[in-house]
């Protein structure tokens, strides 16, 4: 235990580097967008449906990540993540802007999907990979708690400032806010060293993917990342909304996001510690079928206050492991080298499945069925899901490759 915790303070500043730049870029959107929805859907009189919709744009930017991912590998997180860096503040300062078409909306929430994803765990989470070995599942764990502890202590602070102030200021609090926190992230980041100097120049990129495609690990993660996901649009935009058509009143909304944005913490770090203790399939069978339960509870006709705080908790518990999961066992089955490279495959086709999700969770609205059968359903997926995980254990995924 003393060299575990020996190399989490040795590596003090990576890992502070990554909790600022995570929590301060495009992961915490979701907390941002679920407390603007209902004022923004209020004043320019746009449609639950037409909301969900515009979240399936993120589809577009599945195509992005496995280039971001590729890019962190061979130009190393600093320079990538100072795209996003800028990014962000300019995308949040534009939103405050807004004059009521939905289209100016779309545009900038395009935007800010296609290039302040270098702001996201794909890139952050390499600076853990690189410097973290054996207390990798913990280290992981911090990081990727950056935005869910953003949530905890920012969200319903923002919430009653918009209450109190508009949503207009509320953007440009949140530009200053992920503007001065990105710069602090970059400078924390060791150095690199100049581009060339990371060691994947030399490799063919073609030998790269022929080998992740070769490996059974990459096909399980894929398709249990497919069906965990298509819930995660609940989580990225809808979970004011949804609380609301579930009888939740609005004083009560700020809570629920809190009670949320505490599970997604308690998952990553209970999840961390189970990781480096346990064997890595079993831990991410468990974590990734929690939320379905959650999703049941939420569908049910139940309506009682303990109730839903559990259903929000059990969703976030699985949010929340999942972050650290992912990146966890991407480490483990494919090692550092080509450890972006992977991430981004994985992040585009988890984006790909909440794109899907909203998809059709759009079309279920717009048949005026409410939430609870895209609830429902979502349980389904995430029990398969989750199954799946456990064929990770045949294939040597616990077993440390390119340490």
């Amino acid at each position: 235990m003393p060299a575990y915790v020996r190399e989490l303070r040795e590596q003090w500043r990576p890992l502070l580097a990554a909790v600022i730049g995570l929590s301060s870029g495009y992961s915490i959107i979701s907390y941002v967008t679920s407390i603007m929805a209902p004022h923004l859907l209020r004043e320019f009189g746009w449609s639950k449906a037409e909301f969900a919709a515009v979240s399936s744009l993120t589809l577009v930017c599945v195509l992005v990540f496995p280039v971001i991912g590729r890019l962190t590998d061979v130009a190393g997180v600093k320079r990538t993540a100072l795209v996003g860096v800028v990014a962000c503040p300019i995308g949040y300062t534009l939103l405050s802007r807004m004059n009521g078409d939905i289209r100016v909306y779309i545009a900038i929430f395009l935007a800010m999907g296609l290039i302040c994803i270098t702001t996201t765990a794909t890139v952050y989470s390499r600076v853990v990979v690189r410097h973290v070995v054996h207390a990798r599942g913990v280290a992981l764990a911090i990081v990727a708690s950056g935005p869910a502890a953003m949530g905890v202590i920012a969200a319903p602070l923002l919430n009653e400032f918009v209450e109190a102030y508009g949503w207009r200021p509320g953007y440009l609090l949140v530009a200053t806010f992920s503007g001065v926190l990105g710069v602090a992230a970059l400078l924390l980041m060791p150095r690199e060293g100049p581009p060339g100097a990371l060691g994947r120049t030399t490799r063919v990129a073609r030998d790269d993917y022929r080998a992740i495609f070769r490996n059974r690990s990459f096909w399980i993660l894929a398709s249990a990342m497919l069906l965990c996901n298509l819930p995660q649009i609940i989580a990225l935009t809808q979970l004011n909304l949804m609380l609301l058509d579930k009888g939740v009143r609005p004083e009560g909304i700020a809570i629920m996001i809190s009670s949320f944005a505490m599970g997604t913490l308690a998952g990553r770090f209970v999840c961390g510690l189970a990781l480096d203790r346990l064997p890595s399939h079993l831990v991410a069978c468990c974590f990734m079928a929690l939320s379905s339960v959650g999703l049941f509870l939420m569908a049910s006709s139940v309506v009682s206050s303990p109730f839903i705080v559990l259903s929000v908790v059990l969703i976030g518990l699985t949010i929340g492991a999942e972050g650290d999961l992912i990146s966890y066992l991407v480490a483990r089955a494919f090692g550092v080298e080509v450890y972006g490279t992977v991430m981004g495959m994985m992040t585009a086709i988890i984006a790909g499945a909440a794109s899907l999700g909203a998809i059709i969770l759009s079309l279920m609205l717009r048949g005026g069925g409410g939430f609870a059968p895209f609830l429902s359903l979502c349980g389904v997926t995430v029990v398969l899901g989750a199954a799946l995980l456990l064929l990770l254990g045949r294939n040597g995924c616990d077993a440390p490759k390119g340490e």
